[in-house]
């Protein structure tokens, strides 16, 4: 436990540091590149966060490896020993586009067991952790888990590739059974959404291991679940097709999906 504390009090730090980081960076000093398409951005600022969280880690912790979105980590195979999963900034483009709406995520693996999850809302000042067995915390106060509702009793989020692409089409008559479907366009924000009760599930089209690993600790911390469509478990090795969600949701869901 004590190598957790050891981490949990870094991670805090880090995080906090990196988000002043991004703050004091200006839009005018941002220099915007696109990856794969012209709405998948990264900037001077997501490889800049994740270079120095890198440094730091391998620092306190040289044994430990990486799985890292910018390319600081290391080419993992398994997810022996520990793990650091790190999102420098999580909603690129929102950040680019709205300056709010995006996270800094680190979350932290055991023999690939979840023991740790950090996620941060820059704008807002919010710094949602959890240390497997402790429960969720808010800024270091805990949070009530949130009610077990039903799909037809909540709000689901989701990701645009599902609301928008016609290879999805299928999945939205699982919205169709929900109150109504929302979007933030940021992976851990949208687990927050399902930790605050504001939402019954998220379902993405396709999260890389450090879009879902800080979540998955949090969400499962609260005994939610975590899965990829078809009800199979998360591959942290791989993108996954993945769904946050309540208990009862998440039957119905993947009941849903199964048909």
């Amino acid at each position: 436990m004590s190598e957790i504390l050891k981490r949990d009090k870094l991670i805090k730090q880090w995080i906090k540091e990196a988000a002043e980081s991004i703050e004091s960076a200006k839009v005018d000093s941002l220099k915007v590149e696109e990856k794969s398409a012209r709405n998948d951005l990264v900037t001077n600022m997501d490889k800049k966060i994740e270079e120095e969280l890198s440094r730091k880690i391998r620092a306190e912790f040289p044994e430990d490896r990486i799985c890292g979105e910018e390319g600081y980590g290391d080419d993992l195979k398994d997810l022996k020993g520990t793990v650091w999963f790190v999102d420098p900034i999580d909603g690129t483009l929102n950040f680019v586009l709205q300056q709010e709406n995006f996270a800094v995520m680190i979350g932290v693996y055991e023999e690939g067991i979840g023991v740790q999850g950090y996620i941060y809302d820059v704008v807002k000042d919010n710094l949602y952790s959890a240390i497997k067995g402790q429960g969720i915390f808010c800024n270091d106060q805990q949070m009530k888990a949130p009610k077990n509702k039903s799909l037809s009793e909540g709000l689901i989020a989701t990701n645009s590739q599902l609301m928008t692409q016609d290879k999805y089409s299928d999945y939205r008559k699982i919205a169709d059974q929900s109150m109504g479907v929302r979007m933030l366009g940021s992976a851990g924000l949208e687990v927050i959404e399902l930790l605050k009760g504001n939402v019954i599930a998220y379902m993405a089209s396709k999260l890389s291991p450090w879009y879902i690993a800080a979540g998955k600790v949090m969400v499962e911390e609260v005994g939610f679940k975590v899965s990829q469509f078809d009800g199979s478990s998360i591959d942290l090795l791989n993108k996954n097709k993945t769904i946050f969600s309540t208990g009862k949701a998440f039957d119905e869901i993947v009941t849903v999906n199964s048909k």
